[in-house]
């Protein structure tokens, strides 16, 4: 998948606030309605992910390996 720098430093960010959210509570309770929140440890897979991404995009490189050619010549 292809996204922009800033669309990944957006992603990273927004599980970096999830995190902050877990750490306050997993679930919490309004009147009838209950909210449960993602794993901790699915949270911080994704961190490490987009982690890497911005890392990448920051570098300029691509995924996957690298292939060269090489022409050998007889001099």
């Amino acid at each position: 998948m292809s996204w922009t720098v800033e669309t990944a430093r957006e992603r990273l960010q927004a599980w970096l606030n999830a995190e902050m959210a877990v750490s306050t509570g997993q679930s919490y309770r309004i009147g009838a309605r209950q909210l449960n929140r993602a794993s901790l440890a699915d949270i911080r897979e994704q961190i490490l992910f987009w982690r890497n991404e911005v890392a990448r995009l920051e570098r300029g490189s691509r995924p996957g390996a690298r292939v060269m050619r090489v022409v050998p010549r007889d001099l």
